[in-house]
């Protein structure tokens, strides 16, 4: 059976994995809002 425990929990891997998929729906978000000049709440309709 592979050891499967550094894959899961507050691990190297998963924190980072975790930052960047931060870093990148970041720059997707800043895309977004220089593409259309609204930001994400505002094409979601909250705002």
């Amino acid at each position: 059976m592979e050891n499967q425990s550094g894959k899961f929990g507050f691990t190297w891997f998963a924190e980072s994995w975790n930052g960047r998929l931060a870093m990148l729906g970041f720059v997707i978000g800043l895309a977004t809002k220089a593409l259309t000049g609204q930001g994400i709440l505002s094409q979601l309709g909250l705002m």
